[in-house]
């Protein structure tokens, strides 16, 4: 079989411009288009969230069998403005914002509805026989180098999750506010 020729015929002028016009505009999508770990991300803010803001530091949590214990930690907020707190969980127990007050002579411990308001640019101190965060009904022993998560709610919807490690305590015995509902454990309540 006699192999026939067939002739070629070169691109004239405006046959390149379009491809090249083409390569161009395929070039341009491609700078516009996003990768999977930045798509949909915000603009950068140049003030930090509230959660962002708010740091824990060194929390703990006092051991116990059974019933009540408290959790504590150093609230820091590097935000301009306050941040609250106003809720706390944790997959161990049900959680309440709490409080020392003095009631007819006696340190009582209540719930804070309004919960801990972290002033900008400081900080707020949770410890044993002030402020603290009460673990209502603990599901399980928290025993001595155990690890708890605990998440914090803040006023604007934000959380804020930390683990606070577990000491044994046996200071600050309180009793409940009588007009809290609650029972302190027959050991008294480290909170």
């Amino acid at each position: 079989m006699a192999r026939i020729p067939v002739p070629t015929r070169r691109p004239g002028p405006a046959s390149r411009l379009g491809t090249g016009i083409a390569v161009l505009a395929l070039l341009a999508v491609a700078a516009c288009g996003t990768d999977d770990a930045t798509a949909g991300d915000p603009e950068p803010s140049a003030t930090p969230t509230a959660a962002a803001a708010l740091t824990v530091r060194d929390p703990w949590v006092k051991v116990a069998d059974s019933g009540m214990t408290s959790a504590f930690a150093t609230l820091v907020n590097e935000s301009a403005t306050p941040v609250t707190v106003t809720g706390a969980t944790s997959p161990v127990s049900p959680m309440e914002l709490h409080e020392m007050a003095m009631r007819d002579g006696e340190m009582v411990m209540r719930a804070k509805p309004d919960g801990f308001t972290v002033p900008a640019g400081g900080s707020h101190v949770l410890e044993p026989g002030g402020d603290h965060l009460m673990l209502m009904a603990l599901g399980r022993p928290v025993r001595a180098g155990d690890e708890v998560d605990i998440t914090l709610t803040l006023a604007d919807g934000r959380t804020v999750a930390f683990t606070a490690l577990a000491k044994p305590f046996a200071g600050a015995q309180e009793s409940y506010d009588p007009g809290h509902g609650g029972t302190p454990s027959p050991s008294g309540h480290a909170g």
